[in-house]
């Protein structure tokens, strides 16, 4: 599975990187909205990661984008600001969350939970 993550973070991009190809997915990282919008263009990708607030975009703009594509993705919003009514939003849209700071087991049960929803294309 190919995993796209989008964070202006470089410290939790490499966490996650390395965490991801370790458990054998096919890891790229963009650090604005804008770059991943651009890898996006040129490839799909099982699962985008994304944070909610980045100095070069807001990362809800990347989510409405991904939902209009047309090859399905798994979208998982990563961000300190979640709160449990944006939790209870985001699951209503089938969007996951991951509120941080995360642990590596947290993103572990994410992941065993989002893999039996294995996207195809459409």
């Amino acid at each position: 599975m190919k995993i796209l993550i989008v964070d202006d973070e470089q410290l939790v991009r490499w966490f996650m990187e390395r965490a991801l190809i370790k458990k054998g997915f096919e890891v790229k990282s963009a650090s604005s909205v804008q770059s991943a919008l651009d890898i996006l263009e040129k490839e799909k990708f099982d699962i985008v990661f994304t944070d909610l607030k980045m100095p070069e975009g807001n990362g809800a703009i990347l989510v409405d984008k991904l939902r209009e594509m047309p090859h399905r993705t798994v979208i998982v919003v990563c961000s300190a600001y979640i709160t449990a009514e944006t939790d209870q939003q985001f699951r209503q849209m089938g969007i996951h969350t991951l509120k941080k700071p995360f642990k590596l087991k947290e993103l572990e049960v994410l992941l065993q939970k989002i893999e039996p929803q294995k996207p195809t294309i459409i």
